[in-house]
């Protein structure tokens, strides 16, 4: 019996409200490149930002930023692997704490209690990160067993914007071979 052609590895990608944001559609295209099938699942103030139209053509699906209600259907698929990028100060510290106050954090939340790989790239100020309840939250994440990057092992700062070749190699870690 031959196998069926394998089906892309699916990203859950998490955006939060940070300048990386904005210039979702260069790291989308290299997502993409590396094979993954890419699921956008932007916060709530970064979908301010964005033409979610747009997103959404060049993911080719719906960008969900609300919880679906009870009587509707659940239209992402299983998840592979999550990525937070960027991840904020905000963000990381209320999924650290458990809360569950929109679809990205219960997302989140979830799929850390399901033992699905997430790779964490940090991005938020100095004074932020020098808050003693970010790198006990980090700890925590950790433990937990998402990877988490920072400094300039997360998405940096460049001449031409934002470099996110780390992110991709700790996503290269994760994704599965494509055989399922």
């Amino acid at each position: 019996m031959t196998a069926g052609p394998a089906r892309p590895a699916v990203l859950y990608w998490i955006l939060c409200a940070a300048p990386p944001a904005l210039a979702w559609e260069e790291p989308l295209r290299q997502l993409q490149e590396d094979g993954w099938d890419v699921y956008a699942v932007p916060t709530e103030t970064t979908a301010s930002w964005l033409d979610m139209d747009h997103l959404a053509q060049a993911t080719g699906h719906q960008v969900r930023v609300r919880p679906r209600r009870p009587d509707e259907a659940d239209e992402l698929p299983t998840a592979d692997a999550l990525l937070v990028a960027p991840a904020t100060f905000n963000t990381l510290n209320k999924w650290a704490a458990g809360i569950n106050d929109s679809l990205a954090l219960g997302l989140l939340n979830e799929m850390l209690g399901l033992g699905v790989p997430i790779v964490v790239a940090t991005y938020c100020k100095a004074a932020l990160a020098a808050h003693p309840a970010h790198p006990t939250n980090l700890a925590l994440l950790r433990r937990a067993g998402a990877v988490v990057l920072e400094g300039e092992e997360s998405i940096t700062v460049t001449d031409g914007g934002f470099s996110w070749r780390p992110v991709r190699a700790a996503l290269g870690q994760v994704q599965p071979s494509g055989d399922s």
